[in-house]
């Protein structure tokens, strides 16, 4: 933006000169320029929620579908972040750096997690236009190794144009127990779970005071809110009230939710007449992903039924729980007279997700370990579901289900199972209609246009000094007061961890490919052709029909996934893409140091141990009473800690949660100077690549305990629960005490964690020797 010129006149004393402000003066909004408020739910299907004909109410959504648009045909990429970089751009995802999960970058332009710099944020034109704006919740476009107090903040809210954040960086968190960030720096939770803490609550709180803190001082400036709940991605929390209130209701089973969903959303219009049922488990066996497979609900036994259907009841809970408290924020904007001029979009990011097994998980991180689930486990946490003791995830069945009429869920980008999503759009002062349907297909691509359209606003072609790339997609304003007007999107391109689909004018081809499964191959993918203007839920294969047909739509798939940087193909595991080396901006070591006093380390930038042999050594001064956390990493459902209690030194390594705890003891300590530590050698992988190996605990240079331990290689978080000195963050790593469990009764001079071959008495030597010059 060129400034303007100084049209004053300037003369050697003030008193003979005249002042121009207009160059110093900010951007105005165009006057009447709306408040937006995006509300961004993860991990919903369209057939979930009451206003789509589903059994989950959402009062306040369906409050907003009455007075505003039900869309039908609106899509997203199938997966978190890159559909959250989509809102963010108004790109394509690939196109901004981000083809997967920021946990999954490997290095490729399409893939590097970097936003580049011709794709600005819609905050950073809002915010150059007299916009104030916020963003709330989930963020997950950080790149792993810049979520860290030390790392870059270049992609952080705040440095991409936006004034306030509240929430987290990852991609999941504890309900119970959030990681958080404020503005530029972490926090710990402003009280417990004991108290009433609950992370939705917490956001909702939040959004209210910075309306009303900029309503105080800037009441004529209109403002932008993402709201991005954890709701409805795992771990599923909720209060138990909203849990109960769902007791029964999913009993049926998945397989008749599904037939009875699909005929209420053909009465309420969200389908046409004659939509067919696609099948469960389409992709044949020589394609598909095992762990996406879904039991058929009359092979289950009764324990497994009630255990399916309890888990469906908790993530019920915590959709509506989550729905009342943006009710709170909407109450606040209509008793304050801000609502009639808000535009809300309320949405969900990808299809259902899949990501809980077959049987279900009460600890969602096994799925990124590719470790199984254990249905007895499951069982005996039955009546703990949705409290701080599980992290659970309902089983495939359910993923399917609530993605009704469409094949598969999250991750299968080229099924509208994982693509087409709730979008409720709400705005009294700007349209006229009122609890109409809307058919015309959008994708979120289009959400930046529409924004920008109804603000006044443009993506400048040239933004701090970058020419910038054309927004991907178009204004959905001519739909809002015409429910016949034809689409104006022409073409849109998918691609995600393998699979591949393209929408153009009304056809869809789809590649025959499973995310994440490492079969690679892509040459040899079958592609089917669906009809989707006439067949509307994908159930009728026409590819040998009009094979022409298909050869012009894939030869479009290759054009887009050119122009959006979308090669190469990754459908590596889960597992092997989380766990890639990625530069970071410090040099590789294998020894690592820590103090009392730090931050939680998150494990994205902390030492390493996952599928190798470790060390940790502290040195400590300790007295009789001496208690507390000396080290610990990770949660209760997956890490390690090295503490006293009871006078004696207790190594714990929890294995995903999987009772019981592998803990190593000693006898009571002595007062005075020690080094406590530990040490694992790795002697093999088990049947699911874990490590296994043994661990001795030792008091000085004595080995005072040992014995057989297995190792996670896949992370103990997909973000959070970081590494500690002192004090353990957030959820406990093991039952045996209770976080923070803050050190007392000594001094922690140090800890020192090494993953070199070195003998582990050759580094105590070395260690204490140099915490001692420290």
């Amino acid at each position: 933006m060129a400034a303007k010129e100084f049209n004053g006149v300037i003369n050697l004393d003030v008193r003979d000169s005249v002042p121009d402000w207009s160059p110093y003066e900010l951007p105005k909004a165009p006057d009447g320029a709306p408040n937006v408020l995006v509300v961004l739910y993860d991990d919903t299907g369209m057939a979930s929620w009451t206003p789509y004909g589903g059994r989950i109410a959402m009062p306040t959504l369906e409050r907003l579908a009455e007075n505003g648009l039900i869309y039908t045909q609106w899509h997203t990429t199938a997966l978190c972040s890159p559909t959250r970089s989509c809102f963010l751009t108004g790109r394509n995802h690939t196109r901004n750096g981000i083809a997967s999960l920021m946990e999954s970058t490997n290095g490729f332009p399409g893939n590097s997690g970097r936003i580049p710099e011709d794709c600005a944020t819609i905050g950073h034109i809002l915010q150059d236009n007299g916009y104030s704006t916020f963003w709330l919740g989930k963020d997950h476009n950080v790149p792993e190794q810049d979520n860290a107090a030390g790392g870059s903040r270049r992609q952080w809210p705040l440095q991409l144009g936006f004034d306030r954040f509240y929430g987290f960086l990852g991609g999941e968190t504890n309900q119970w127990y959030p990681d958080l960030c404020e503005d530029n720096h972490y926090i710990e939770q402003p009280y417990t779970p004991e108290e009433g803490y609950h992370l939705s609550k917490d956001l909702a709180d939040r959004a209210i005071k910075m309306v009303r803190d900029q309503q105080a001082s800037n009441p004529s400036k209109p403002w932008y809110m993402w709201f991005c709940p954890g709701a409805n991605h795992a771990p599923h929390h909720a209060p138990q009230e909203y849990i109960d209130k769902y007791k029964g209701a999913f009993d049926d089973g998945y397989d008749a939710y599904r037939e009875w969903v699909l005929a209420r959303m053909v009465e309420k219009g969200v389908l046409p007449a004659g939509t067919e049922l696609t099948p469960f488990n389409p992709i044949g066996a020589d394609q598909a992903n095992p762990a996406d497979y879904v039991k058929p609900w009359d092979s289950l036994r009764a324990d497994e039924k009630r255990l399916f259907a309890r888990m469906a009841e908790v993530f019920a809970g915590f959709s509506e729980y989550t729905d009342a408290q943006v009710g709170r924020v909407i109450d606040y904007l209509e008793e304050t007279g801000q609502l009639d001029n808000t535009i809300v979009f309320y949405c969900a990011d990808n299809g259902a997700s899949g990501e809980g097994s077959p049987d279900g998980s009460v600890n969602e991180n096994k799925f990124f370990n590719n470790y199984p689930d254990d249905l007895a486990e499951n069982l005996t946490q039955l009546e703990n579901l949705g409290g701080p003791e599980t992290y659970n995830h309902y089983p495939t069945g359910w993923a399917a289900a609530f993605s009704t009429p469409f094949q598969m869920f999250k991750r299968y980008s080229q099924y509208s199972g994982g693509t087409c999503d709730p979008l409720v759009i709400h705005w009294p002062k700007g349209i006229k209609a009122r609890g109409e349907i809307r058919h015309q297909y959008h994708h979120v691509t289009d959400i930046v246009p529409t924004i920008l359209d109804l603000a006044g606003l443009e993506m400048p072609d040239v933004y701090r000094g970058v020419a910038q790339a054309p927004l991907a997609g178009v204004s959905m304003r001519y739909s809002f007061d015409d429910a016949d007007a034809p689409t104006r999107k022409k073409r849109q391109f998918y691609s995600m961890i393998g699979t591949r689909g393209l929408w153009e004018d009304g056809w869809k081809v789809a590649a025959t490919h499973a995310p994440i499964t490492g079969k690679g191959h892509f040459e040899d993918d079958e592609w089917e052709l669906y009809h989707v203007d006439e067949d509307r839920s994908e159930s009728t294969n026409l590819a040998h029909e009009y094979p022409a047909k298909v050869e012009e739509l894939v030869a479009s798939w290759f054009a887009e996934a050119e122009a959006n940087n979308a090669l190469p193909l990754d459908d590596r595991t889960a597992m092997d893409q989380l766990t890639l080396d990625r530069p970071t901006s410090e040099p590789p070591r294998t020894r690592f140091v820590y103090y009392a006093g730090t931050s939680a380390v998150p494990e994205g930038v902390a030492v390493n141990v996952r599928g190798r042999s470790y060390k940790i050594i502290a040195d400590v001064d300790i007295s009789a009473d001496a208690e507390g956390i000396m080290f610990a990493h990770g949660s209760r459902f997956g890490g390690h800690a090295l503490f006293i209690t009871d006078r004696k030194l207790h190594y714990v390594y929890n294995f995903l949660g999987i009772p019981p705890e592998q803990t190593f003891v000693s006898d009571v300590l002595t007062p005075g100077p020690h080094a406590l530590g530990m040490e694992f050698v790795r002697e093999g992988a088990g049947p699911n690549k874990e490590s296994v190996g043994s661990t001795r605990l030792y008091v000085d240079d004595q080995v005072v305990a040992e014995g057989p331990m297995r190792a996670q290689v896949g992370k103990f978080t997909l973000c959070g629960d970081g590494l500690c000195v002192g004090f353990d963050s957030a959820d406990s790593v093991s039952r045996s005490y209770q976080a923070p469990f803050a050190f007392t009764g000594g001094k922690i001079l140090g800890v020192a964690i090494d993953v070199s071959d070195e003998s582990y008495l050759d580094l105590e030597t070395e260690a204490m020797a140099a915490l001692a010059r420290d």
